[in-house]
This record gives C-alpha cells, sequence and structure tokens, in this order.
C-alpha cells in the first residue's frame, strides 16, 4: 500500500490516537451492545499498539446524536464490552476534548476511550480548532475505521494536519489491499455482482467496475429498470423511470459486459406467505421479487468460472424469504468457486453468514458505504489524508 501503516511506526513511548469504527447497534435506551463485531475488528490494531509500547487513546461516533450529547448514544457500554475482550482496563472519558480529558492522557500500556465524537457538532463540520484539540491529544494517529473513510470529519482528516504522521490500522490496510486487489488488477476473469434496489446508487460502481470487470451480473429491483431500457415488460416491479435513458448508455457502454435475469420470480402483492410464480415475461399486475431458477443456473456457471468475484447488494427481496433464494444461491456460487471474492457487507453478508459460508469468503468489508464509493472510484477523504510512505521516507 502506498500509504503508511501501523507497522511502519516506531510507538515506543508515543500516545498513538486511533480512530476506530465503534458505531455498534445498542439495544433500545442504549445500554446493552446487540453486536460487537465492530469492536472485535479493531482488538488487532489496539493490541498491537499496546504490545509495542504505546498509550492507545481510542475514539469514534455512535448513531447519529446531530452535535448534542444524548445518554442513548453514549461510548460508556463499548468501554465496558472491550475492556472485557480485551481482559484489561478501558478508561473513559467524559467527553472528546478539553482540560479533563487531556489530564487523563494514557501512559505506555493504557487505554483512553474517548466519549462519542458527533456530541460535538465540529466533527461533522471538520473544523480546524476542534481538529487541533483532538490532535494535541497524541503524538501519532491512526485510522482504523474504513467505514468512515468515506466522510472529511475532523478526526478523519481534519486532525492530521496537526500531527507528523497519520497511518492505517490493521483493519484498514486490510480493506484497501483487497478492495485495491480486486479493482486494481485482478486474477480474470473477474465478475461482479451487483443488486439493490436502484440504478442511481451504483450508476459511479457500474461505470468504474466496467473498466475492470469482464463480465457485471446484474440483479435485485435495479434489474428492471435496465429491462424497461430494453423494452421488456416489468409490470409493477420497481422501475426508475427516470433512470431508464441512463440504463440504456449503460448497456450500450457496456458493450455485452451486462448480464440481466432471463426469469424472475412474482408476485401480486409483496407480503409474507404470498403466493409467487417462476415468469420469464412479468405480466401486467406483476411484481418481480427475486430472479429466477434459470437466471441463478446462469449466474452461477459465470461465477464458477471466475477467478475474482465482487460482490455488493441482494439479487431479491432478501430479508422475505423465500424471496432470498436468488441471493443464498448465488452466495453458495461465490463461495464454492475458489475465486478470490471481496463482498461489500450488508445483505450480502447476511445472505453468506446464513448460508454458514463465512469462512470461505476472501474478505467481507466492515464499510458499506466507504466500499461502495470505492469499487465507484472515489477517492476516498479518509484514506487520502494519511501519510505517503514515499514522503515518510525523505
Amino acid at each position: 500500500m502506498s500509504k503508511l501503516s501501523i507497522r511502519d511506526l516506531d510507538l515506543k513511548g508515543k500516545t498513538v490516537f486511533i480512530r476506530v469504527d465503534f458505531n455498534v447497534p445498542l439495544a433500545p435506551g442504549g445500554k446493552e451492545i446487540t453486536s460487537d463485531k465492530r469492536i472485535r475488528a479493531s482488538i488487532p490494531t489496539i493490541e498491537y499498539a499496546l504490545e509495542h509500547g504505546a498509550g492507545v487513546i481510542l475514539a469514534s461516533h455512535l448513531g447519529r446524536p446531530k452535535g448534542k450529547p444524548h445518554p442513548e448514544m453514549s461510548l460508556a457500554p463499548v468501554a465496558e464490552r472491550l475492556a472485557e475482550l480485551l481482559g484489561r482496563p478501558v478508561k473513559m472519558a467524559s467527553s472528546s476534548v478539553g482540560d479533563d480529558v487531556c489530564a487523563m492522557k494514557p501512559r505506555a500500556g493504557d487505554i483512553l476511550l474517548l466519549e462519542n465524537l458527533r456530541f460535538h457538532k465540529e466533527e461533522e463540520e471538520n473544523d480546524i480548532e476542534f481538529s487541533r484539540q483532538l490532535a494535541s491529544l497524541a503524538d501519532i494517529y491512526v485510522n482504523d475505521a474504513f467505514g468512515s473513510a468515506h466522510r472529511a470529519h475532523a478526526s478523519t482528516v481534519g486532525m492530521i494536519a496537526h500531527l507528523p504522521q497519520g497511518a492505517a490500522g490493521l483493519l484498514m490496510d486490510k480493506e484497501l489491499e483487497w478492495l485495491t486487489k480486486a479493482t486494481g488488477n485482478p486474477d480474470r476473469p473477474c465478475v461482479a455482482l451487483l443488486g439493490g434496489a436502484k440504478v442511481s446508487d451504483k450508476i459511479e460502481v457500474i461505470r468504474n467496475l466496467m473498466k475492470v470487470v469482464d463480465r457485471i451480473l446484474i440483479g435485485g429491483a435495479m434489474a428492471y429498470t435496465f429491462l424497461k431500457a430494453q423494452d421488456l415488460p416489468t409490470g409493477r416491479s420497481l422501475v426508475e423511470e427516470d433512470k431508464v435513458e441512463l440504463a440504456k448508455q449503460l448497456l450500450t457502454e457496456s458493450r455485452g459486459k451486462l448480464l440481466l435475469p432471463d426469469d424472475h420470480v412474482v408476485v401480486k402483492e409483496i407480503k409474507p406467505g404470498t403466493e409467487s410464480r417462476v415468469v420469464q415475461d412479468i405480466g401486467a399486475g406483476d411484481i418481480a421479487v427475486d430472479i429466477g431458477p434459470k437466471t441463478i443456473e446462469k449466474y452461477a456457471r459465470v461465477i464458477a468460472g471466475a477467478k475474482t468475484v465482487i460482490w455488493n447488494g441482494p439479487m431479491g427481496i432478501f430479508e422475505m424469504p423465500p424471496f432470498d433464494r436468488g441471493t443464498v444461491e448465488l452466495a453458495k456460487a461465490v463461495a464454492n468457486s475458489g475465486a478470490i471474492s471481496v463482498v461489500g457487507g450488508g445483505d450480502s453478508e447476511k445472505a453468506i453468514k446464513s448460508a454458514g459460508l463465512s469462512d470461505k469468503i476472501t474478505h467481507v468489508s466492515t464499510g458499506g458505504g466507504a466500499s461502495l464509493e470505492f469499487l465507484g472510484g472515489a477517492v476516498l477523504p479518509g484514506v487520502a489524508a494519511l501519510t505517503d510512505k514515499a514522503a515518510a521516507r525523505k
């Protein structure tokens, strides 16, 4: 990677500010964490810093408090859970900045977790003074929050200007390594599997991946905007009417790389337990809710021959079985392909987990929005702000 890694730094005796992603789901009331996956993902970087003689300051946002303190969005439950996972104390600050926080500066081997960064409106505003105050707490900056790397906030961009070096943590390193490999110089054939509701959400991803991949397999509701662009019947399926012309352009630009469903699972109304059937031509009163068996077979054949698979988005209404079949069956195809597989999280990850296939996927991204922007060719502000290795050598 072209950016400095925490592995490149001398941490002994230094105070290291690590931007982590502790935006965990909480039960109503904000006292109980319902999934600690994001906390666990940060542990290798935290332990690396501690093992190399650093005092560690951790900072994260949680939820959308809109610049004001909200007790139900406090990071206090995270401090408790992190202490359990690490088997050592984690001190909790009452704020993110200020004299009281400065007085809690950790010594080597100690950990301090700052209170929710977004309790301060200056965080999302990338305020210069707030950035300077955050930076004054530490000697070195490390970003391990890939899920926030597409945000130009004080803790992801602004404060780095006030410190001598900014480096990627181990999780950030891993994210960039696999996403760069999949989109930069992939093993071929390279196949993208794209689903979801809206073409408008994936325009830049489709355009960028057309330059990289050999095939793009389209599923989900956005497939019906593409079918409408080919003057094929879509019934009452979700179609972005204002994006039909764009879909025509993308089909032309793809030069045959875009594959669309041949058959569909349709219903008359979307509700649990409703009667469904498989059709090739969608009737006037039909709503398509999943790809059909012929499409599953067609897409699975393409995936079986791939060396790299990039996957983002479900093939149908995944959250309402049995309309998750297309997504689950293609999850199995990806897992069994033996290809390098990079998955953009969300429903794709849920499908892999529900099928018991997580250990057969090369990399599941921890940042849905960030991975989508990366796949779309965007420069992520939180990555761009880190120190270049070449500059650090001078």
